[in-house]
């Protein structure tokens, strides 16, 4: 009974893996849904997403994410080694700090929301993984297509229209960075009408962005 429980979870743990393999190169060239959006479905309740290749989103939002959540992207294969060392010595667990834009993608993509080390045991080889498949523009641009920018807002064109009545290809470099700050809290954080800390962190990533141009040379239109 036992061997067969065990070649039982062996098959599925195997099967699994192969779904998800093949589920990235699926969406290599098909955009995905996010985990958040699927249970919010099920659930009855509203998902308004509206996906769009990169090519029109604006680059100040691009460079705006880029600058408050992964500095180092076009630089790691997907997981901030040195990052994530240091946020499990320092603190003993693995936290936002250290998850890389790929991570956040894989997380929303293929798994669940809230931390956990079985989660984070799956999120970081399978971030290498997507980000040998996919390359860095591919990843960026299902992340802004699949991130959630408030209740039930999927992706940057429907966060521009909810938030800014306007296409995200049209979004200034001010409402860019406005919806860069709400990332990390977008349930409770307004980009329309941003809280004095908003603000602040807001005009940090607008200086910071300026700097970014020997950085961010992996997102840029080939």
């Amino acid at each position: 009974m036992a061997r067969r429980i065990a070649s039982l979870a062996t098959r599925l743990a195997l099967g699994l893996v192969a779904l998800t393999l093949v589920l990235t190169l699926v969406y290599s060239v098909v955009m995905p849904v996010s985990t958040p959006m699927l249970v919010r479905w099920l659930t009855g309740q509203s998902v308004t997403r509206e996906a769009v290749p990169l090519e029109r989103i604006s680059p100040a939002l691009v460079r705006a994410v880029f600058t408050a959540e992964d500095q180092k992207f076009c630089m790691h294969n997907g997981v901030d080694w040195k990052a994530l060392t240091d946020v499990v010595e320092d603190e003993g667990g693995p936290t936002r700090g250290a998850s890389t834009i790929t991570m956040q993608t894989v997380k929303n993509v293929f798994l669940w929301p809230g931390r956990s080390y079985i989660r984070k045991a799956i999120e970081i080889p399978l971030s290498v993984v997507v980000d040998t498949v996919w390359g860095k523009r591919r990843t960026m641009e299902i992340y802004l297509n699949v991130a959630e920018w408030g209740e039930g807002i999927f992706g940057a064109e429907a966060a521009a229209r909810h938030w800014f009545n306007k296409n995200a290809h049209d979004l200034r470099p001010s409402e860019a960075v406005l919806l860069a700050t709400a990332l990390p809290n977008p349930i409770q954080r307004n980009p329309r009408k941003p809280t004095a800390e908003m603000r602040a962190k807001a005009a940090r990533i607008k200086a910071a962005s300026g700097a970014m141009d020997d950085y961010i040379g992996c997102l840029k239109p080939r």
